[in-house]
């Protein structure tokens, strides 16, 4: 998945905040909100997670309290379990574990801590009776973060939902392509964005891209956030669905318009999310024409016949229960706990932010998401998800768990 993201400036290196704010990675998912980019140390420097007693953390940090028995998510968590159980039984998760320099998360171990963490969530009564559980039987190991000190930044993306047309119209104008067949034979450096679909997101059908257009939107923002979050729900105009996940890109780094808006001095960085991203183009529609072409990453899609969206390790990913990380640093597939600000949405309909600690699978990552100070969680489809993952961007801890031995 790939995610926009506004890139937030540490002492080392340039960060940004989910998928235009959000993309994950460009792996099969991308993300929509608002990137803080690589924040962190680098892999090389240190080892990214160090053993915690449970006793450093407060009682809060570690209790899931979405994860009651009447009215939670347990089924939806112990889904999310088996497709992590079902990459790791692959060669592609015998691969990574060979060259994963983080002991002592090895292949098995990572493999028996889901199947005994299932099994609680299948027996434990309540919230509280799993922590106790939890505590006494495994062992947790929490990320540096992107200071050393364990401060990890979190951002939110989602599978957006749009109308859109299967043929071009005078309303519906932006297209989504295909997979190129002969990408792997495109001479390098790749096209630019600019030189693939033109300036003005128009002349697509004018170069390589003719005859791959799988449906088209009304807006080129919309069509562009498709791009960043690797996946979308398209309600078409004669009444059907169609779903499309990542298919591939083309060989650039990802440019956030967050960070161009900020750094021309059109936002400011404080307070940026992805709301405020979206209404600058809303009342600067032009500027769309400015922005886009800067990232020269093309994103190419596939048809995926209403299944759901697709993290990097090729299996769904799980609303609220699926974080995309930097798999160079952290253990791909494994069980974790984040603690950091999520909107809930009250009985008003109103979201507010309120810090929660949730149980999680890793299962995804992001061309922005980064070293050991970033992580992208997965709120979902549709507008709401989307309202809420635009609002997550807050600093807050990340740990690993592993059956003691």
């Amino acid at each position: 998945m790939e995610r926009l993201m506004v890139e937030r400036r540490r002492n080392d290196r340039p960060q940004f905040c989910r998928k235009i704010l959000a993309g994950v990675a460009l792996g099969p998912m991308v993300t929509l909100g608002l990137w803080l980019g690589g924040a962190g140390l680098a892999a090389a420097q240190t080892v990214p997670l160090r053993r915690v007693e449970a006793t450093q953390l407060e009682a809060a940090a570690t209790l899931d309290e979405q994860l009651r028995r009447f009215g939670g998510d347990r089924p939806a968590m112990i889904r999310a379990i088996d497709y992590s159980l079902r990459y790791l039984n692959t060669p592609a998760a015998a691969e990574a574990y060979r060259t994963l320099a983080v002991p002592p998360f090895t292949r098995d171990r990572v493999r028996r801590s889901l199947v005994r963490f299932r099994q609680l969530l299948q027996s434990t009564r309540s919230a509280e009776e799993l922590r106790t559980a939890v505590l006494r039987e495994f062992s947790l190991y929490q990320s540096i973060g992107r200071d050393g000190q364990g401060t990890v930044d979190f951002t939110g993306y989602f599978e957006p939902t749009y109308t859109a047309s299967r043929r071009p119209t005078a309303e519906f104008r932006y297209p989504v392509y295909r997979l190129p067949p002969d990408l792997d034979r495109w001479p390098k450096p790749h096209p630019t964005r600019a030189q693939l679909e033109g300036i003005d997101g128009l002349q697509g059908a004018a170069g390589p891209l003719r005859g791959l257009e799988i449906a088209w939107l009304r807006d080129r923002l919309e069509a562009f956030l498709i791009q960043v979050q690797g996946s979308a729900r398209l309600q078409l105009t004669d009444g059907t669905t169609l779903s499309i996940g990542y298919a591939g890109r083309t060989d650039y780094a990802y440019t956030s318009l967050g960070r161009e808006l900020i750094n021309d001095g059109k936002l400011p960085e404080a307070g940026l999310s992805l709301p405020v991203v979206l209404d600058y183009f809303r009342r600067n529609p032009a500027e769309l024409d400015v922005y886009i072409p800067r990232n020269n990453r093309f994103v190419f899609f596939r048809e995926t016949a209403g299944a759901p969206p697709i993290g990097s390790l090729n299996v769904p990913v799980t609303a609220e229960r699926a974080i995309a990380t930097d798999k160079t640093v952290f253990p791909p597939g494994a069980l974790a706990l984040i603690r950091t600000d999520i909107p809930q949405v009250e009985a008003a309909g109103q979201l507010t932010l309120r810090r929660v600690s949730r149980y999680v699978l890793d299962q995804d990552t992001g061309g922005a998401i980064r070293g050991p100070g970033r992580v992208d969680i997965y709120m979902g489809s549709g507008r709401l998800a989307g309202d809420r993952a635009g609002l997550i961007n807050h600093p807050g801890q990340l740990y690993y768990l592993l059956l003691n031995e």
